[in-house]
């Protein structure tokens, strides 16, 4: 559409949204802008293609009589329910577009032709409902309490850091973000590791914080979010591991796991599990943090990391602390 014509259709979608009530053709060329200086005919000719297109596009125009004690002319209304889409999926990309236009409509539903067609409204005897402009507005849903600040992140280039499921802080310089499944991801560069790393929202145990100013970094140019999106993401478990578990500890392994056998004689009080992973690397990590209630039976190479990292950490804790004179 020319934006003339676009802007047109927009006014007069506003106007059937917002009035609640049946609105005559007479009343709604003078509420909107881009009929006014129609002549009859003209302005005939362009209301019905203007409602023939609205149509096309879905939009659902009623008509019926504006006052229902008295055969008057025709009016015209949208009821917001009916006009609302129910929550939609979007990739980044599309995201991306949808946060720059709810930009965008911040400033248009208090534009000023906007304004002017709810003052008309009002003047003719109709009382609109300005609170229904809501069903125009683009909407990102996402109940991730980072999501607001990690989105603000990638629109500005902030640095944010965060503390991850693991306990560890984390800081990273946010390229953009992507959704799976009903979750939402954040893509980037982890600062600490300078590795491209991607964080499930869900799993932060706290509120991103900004770490620096708008403009603090630059994303790669040849960036594509959804091959990298797809590069990074947990793959099918492909490896499986014998592992002793004490009872009633390490929920997460039992959930994931299936009872198993083995010769080994076990320590008292624990359970053999064979749980599935997608690498040993992760593996590894995942089993440091049960420390004493998991004893990795099979597959040695797995065993040996999972000593060495528990070693890594016994001689962490072992260091002395520093401190400063107060």
């Amino acid at each position: 559409m020319a934006p003339r014509k676009t802007e047109r259709i927009l006014n007069l979608t506003i106007c059937l949204l917002v009035s609640g009530r049946f609105v005559p053709k007479s009343r709604i060329r003078e509420a909107v802008e881009g009929y006014h200086d129609l002549t009859d005919a003209a302005f005939e000719r362009t209301f019905e293609r203007d409602k023939d297109e609205l149509r096309a596009l879905g939009v659902p125009i009623e008509v019926g009589t504006f006052d229902p004690l008295f055969d008057d002319e025709p009016g015209y209304r949208i009821l917001p329910g009916e006009f609302e889409l129910p929550p939609i999926d979007l990739d980044a990309e599309e995201a991306s577009v949808v946060g720059v236009a709810a930009r965008v409509w911040q400033h248009a539903s208090m534009a000023e032709s906007t304004g002017s067609a709810i003052a008309k409204l009002r003047a003719a005897g109709v009382e609109p409902d300005p609170s229904l402009l809501a069903s125009l507005e683009p909407s990102v849903q996402a109940t991730e309490p980072g999501f607001e600040p990690l989105w603000v992140a990638v629109l500005e280039r902030i640095r944010m850091s965060f503390t991850y499921r693991d306990g560890s802080r984390r800081t990273l310089e946010p390229w953009g973000m992507t959704s799976s499944k009903g979750r939402w991801y954040v893509i980037g560069r982890d600062v600490d590791r300078d590795a491209t790393r991607m964080f499930k929202l869900s799993r932060m145990a706290d509120l991103p914080r900004r770490e620096s100013k708008p403009g603090a970094y630059e994303v790669p140019a040849d960036l594509d979010l959804r091959s990298l999106a797809r590069a990074l993401a947990p793959r099918e478990p492909t490896e499986e591991a014998v592992l002793a578990l004490r009872a009633g500890r390490a929920p997460g392994l039992r959930r994931r796991g299936r009872p198993g056998r083995t010769d080994v004689a076990l320590p008292a009080g624990f359970e053999v599990h064979v749980v599935a992973f997608s690498d040993l690397g992760s593996a590894a990590e995942e089993i440091c943090r049960y420390a004493a209630d998991v004893v990795v039976l099979e597959p040695v190479t797995l065993r040996e990391r999972v000593v060495e990292g528990l070693a890594a950490v016994a001689r962490t804790a072992a260091q002395p602390a520093t401190s400063g004179a107060a």
